[in-house]
């Protein structure tokens, strides 16, 4: 393009939105009755147009001069506050503007002020964005001045090295068949992945551990290894503690674990960024990271992602209001589902609105942008997660129409993030990928009527409430918001609780049918007997459709016979009830045994059946994959995977949740890598990649074929080395609870 055109089309666009200011302060004018452009004996319409074009012009220069100063000084501020702040901000440099008009002839009141702030930006921002999409020559020119300010900030090198970077963009809880199905047709649901399926990309499947959760998944994907982690939560009878796995103190130990296995510092250590994740795979750069959210002072930059994005009163004025009509979406969706009574449903009010737009809008923008920025720096590892369709398909399903919707605006992000990657200092591959998928289903308290903590409780003896508490989803957006707002960590289900007490996993507070419930769902149990006195009481946590039942009193893993002993219908009553696929015990006579409905068992040291195969309706490598998980030192006293429809893959979560992932069962155990073609193959032998670790080795081959070191920081590894304390807040081990019997 000739330069006399670029330059009358800046000016253009300039004169376009200072026209639209102006116009927005008159009517303004006219409307609020604490905000005038006149003087106090009036001015003539000529007159009050130059007071209003004035003033547009000194606030918009006034909001690019100032406005990023006042941002740095309030860096310490939490995310969501600074957001909220850049309103009364706006406000204030709207009164200095007013003020430098001649004459004195602009006036508002402090909090009428804001209001006309964030409509002048609103409409700045609207007539902005409107003309960059009309023009997409504006749109790249904008690209090319923010990635030569970052060449330039980079050692004073002109060009970046000629290796091509890798990002790592994450779809979380996108399953390989729901990517398969939104590629597919003349007006695919994700256009873009679909342009690059089969041209540029490759899509392949790979299956997840028995956890198939964001956290088991992650942990290993970013650092190699999840041993040890059973479950999205789970409960330590050597630390006494509740893991779950997004909370920050526990993502920061989890992470220490990884690094002291593994001895390096992780998938991102070599000039990485990680953004949006629970855990940092060893990258310097970090936003939005909740293994470092816990951390205090200089060293944590887990939200420097949110002072970023904010600095521009623009993007600022539209997440917020775009913020709003999410929430205001939700609503509505949640009403037309009542309305029609659809069915699964759970209930969405509180303050799940709120948390569905800090997922779909205020992370994703906030994450998207971040990862623009990484692109122009050049670096060499980027990895990031994109949490909104799993938030939304939590409550609505993997497939209603309110989750597809999501895919569509994740689409677009993908197309942002790959056209800024056009205008990088090195060339970048962008590998898609998921860490799960998600399966549809009726809640089991939906279902059945009753909790899987109630069915416990009545399968020990123990009396059933009649309302049980409501506990939250594991969804990752509730603690991304909580670390944004610098709020305490929530208390996971069952944390508080004692030996002796009980703790039900998410429940309605609906009537619970209690003991004869449970012994009309077991197909003809033994013979109850009164509890042990001494017997530990059960603690019950979820994690989608896979329950663990501990025992807290009891050292180690008890094992079957104790089990019998103690409470004989427990077993039996689990093992028949139609919601139950299966549960893993601990037999001191056989080793891990699988039982299933009507007396069958796997025994998985031997592989002995005893009638059919309870591990059958899930798939090839469900054996595999549930001994695995019984080798961890931290599985639980019983493992209790949801029913699983074969025909449909519907499962049903012991949380509040239809559309769940976290065990075996449906499309939950199946996600997806998308890959360019210069890439080698995941599997070069065509073997089925299995488990996040090996997808883990996967990436690390990848990284490695750009002829770059991929050596782990030595600062990384230092500070989460073998033997280093744990993070704050969480309990050092104690040895005399260890189980030993392994």
């Amino acid at each position: 393009m000739p330069r006399w055109k670029a330059l009358s089309g800046a000016l253009f666009r300039v004169l376009a939105v200072w026209l639209v200011s102006s116009l927005t302060l008159l009517v303004l004018a006219g409307l609020l009755p604490d905000f005038r452009l006149q003087a106090p004996g009036g001015d003539s319409l000529s007159r009050t147009a130059l007071t209003a074009a004035l003033g547009a012009g000194a606030f918009g220069l006034l909001s690019a001069l100032v406005w990023p100063l006042l941002v740095r000084a309030l860096l310490l501020v939490p995310a969501l506050v600074l957001g909220l702040l850049v309103f009364f901000l706006n406000g204030s440099l709207l009164l200095l503007a007013l003020d430098l008009i001649p004459a004195g002839h602009g006036q508002a009141a402090p909090e009428t002020a804001v209001i006309v702030a964030a409509a002048m930006s609103a409409a700045s921002s609207a007539t902005s964005a409107f003309l960059a999409v009309r023009n997409d020559e504006a749109y790249h020119r904008r690209l090319v001045r923010l990635a030569g300010r970052r060449r330039g900030r980079r050692s004073g090198r002109s060009r970046g090295p000629a290796t091509p970077g890798t990002l790592f963009l994450q779809l979380d809880g996108v399953g390989h068949d729901l990517l398969s199905a939104a590629v597919r047709g003349d007006r695919p649901l994700m256009p873009t992945v679909a342009r690059w399926t089969g041209a540029s990309h490759r899509l392949t499947p790979w299956r997840t551990d028995w956890s198939s959760q964001t956290g088991a998944s992650q942990l290993a994907l970013l650092h190699g290894s999840n041993e040890d982690l059973p479950a999205f939560r789970w409960y330590e009878k050597d630390t006494r503690t509740v893991v779950v796995s997004n909370r920050p103190s526990s993502a920061a130990e989890l992470q220490r674990r990884a690094i002291a296995r593994t001895g390096d510092g992780g998938l991102l250590a070599y000039d990485g960024a990680s953004r949006g994740n629970l855990f940092s795979g060893g990258a310097d750069q970090v936003a939005l990271v909740m293994s470092v959210a816990a951390r205090r002072g200089k060293h944590n930059r887990s939200r420097a992602g949110y002072f970023a994005y904010f600095s521009d009163p623009a993007n600022a004025t539209r997440t917020a209001v775009s913020f709003v009509a999410e929430v205001v979406r939700e609503i509505a969706q949640s009403l037309r589902t009542r309305f029609r009574r659809e069915l699964p449903r759970v209930k969405r009010g509180g303050l799940y609105p709120v948390i569905r737009a800090f997922a779909t809008v205020v992370e994703r923008d906030v994450v998207v942008a971040a990862v623009v920025g990484d692109l122009l720096a050049g670096r060499t590892a980027i990895y990031a997660d994109l949490v909104a369709y799993d938030e939304v398909a939590h409550h609505s399903g993997p497939a209603h129409p309110d989750a597809l919707k999501v895919l569509r605006s994740l689409d677009r992000a993908v197309a942002l993030i790959a056209r800024a990657a056009r205008h990088a200092p090195r060339p970048y591959r962008i590998v898609l990928l998921s860490d799960h998928g998600q399966s549809h289903g009726p809640t089991f308290l939906e279902r059945y009527g009753l909790s899987l903590g109630d069915l416990v409780r009545a399968g020990c003896g123990l009396p059933v409430p009649r309302r049980a508490g409501r506990t939250p989803s594991g969804a990752e957006a509730r603690a991304a918001a909580r670390a944004a707002l610098h709020r305490p960590e929530e208390a996971a289900p069952g944390e508080a609780v004692a030996v002796g007490a009980t703790s039900a996993e998410s429940t309605s507070g609906e009537d619970a049918p209690g003991e004869a419930v449970a012994a009309e769902a077991a197909a003809r149990p033994p013979e109850r007997t009164p509890p042990d006195p001494g017997a530990a009481h059960p603690l019950v946590l979820a994690s989608g459709n896979l329950g663990l039942v501990s025992f807290p009193d009891v050292p180690g893993r008890i094992t079957r016979e104790e089990l019998d002993r103690r409470h004989p219908a427990l077993l039996p009553t689990l093992a028949n009830h139609p919601g139950i696929g299966f549960l893993l015990v601990r037999s001191a006579l056989h080793g891990p045994v699988v039982l299933g409905p009507a007396g069958a068992e796997h025994h998985l040291r031997t592989g002995r059946l005893i009638g059919a195969d309870p591990l059958a309706p899930f798939g090839d490598g469900a054996a595999e994959a549930v001994r695995r998980t019984d080798r961890f030192p931290h599985a639980a006293d019983l493992m209790v995977n949801s029913a699983c429809d074969p025909d449909t893959g519907a499962v049903h979560a012991f949380e509040e949740q239809i559309g769940s992932h976290g065990g075996l069962g449906g499309a939950q155990s199946h996600p997806f890598l998308l890959w360019p073609v210069e890439l080698t193959p995941p599997a070069p032998d065509g073997a089925p990649l299995t488990g996040a670790e090996q997808v883990h080795r996967v990436l690390r081959r990848w990284l490695a074929e750009a002829e770059g070191p991929q050596l782990p920081l030595r600062s990384a590894a230092d500070e989460l080395r073998p033997g280093a304390p744990p993070p704050e807040g969480f309990p050092p081990p104690d040895p005399a609870a260890r189980d030993d019997s392994r």
